[in-house]
């Protein structure tokens, strides 16, 4: 329960600081909730930020898709990479807490962007880092 009130506080924060309208999106029970806007489909995970940088660059890695570019920023570290069909995807993992990283998927070019792609990445990290 607790895990659903603070991906419900992250979220609301996204809104917020966000700007705009954000759709958020209920994935089920037990799966977490999501926030799209402007091409970036964002979630929480119940995780420490050195477990999920090594979750998804390991995901990377076995999808085959080569890290063109890593840069961090404070608390946020910015990967960008491609798919196999030339398609580039962004990651944006972000520490919120002390067990807790937002992980932010961008896939496609801007105006272009693919969410569904976002989605299925989102799920393998889930698959990995939620128990």
């Amino acid at each position: 329960m607790t895990n659903k009130l603070w991906a419900g506080i992250a979220v609301a924060c996204c809104c917020l600081i966000s700007g705009c309208a954000a759709l958020v999106i209920a994935t089920g029970a037990g799966t977490g909730a999501y926030t799209y806007a402007n091409g970036e489909l964002a979630r929480s995970y119940p995780a420490p930020y050195n477990r999920t940088m090594e979750t998804c660059t390991q995901i990377l890695n076995d999808l085959n898709m080569p890290i063109k570019g890593q840069s961090s920023e404070g608390a946020r570290t910015t990967i960008v990479s491609e798919r196999k069909d030339g398609t580039p995807m962004t990651l944006k993992i972000t520490i919120v807490g002390l067990d807790v990283t937002e992980v932010s998927v961008r896939t496609g070019l801007v105006g272009y962007w693919n969410r569904d792609l976002s989605q299925q990445f989102h799920e393998f990290i889930s698959r990995r880092l939620v128990p």
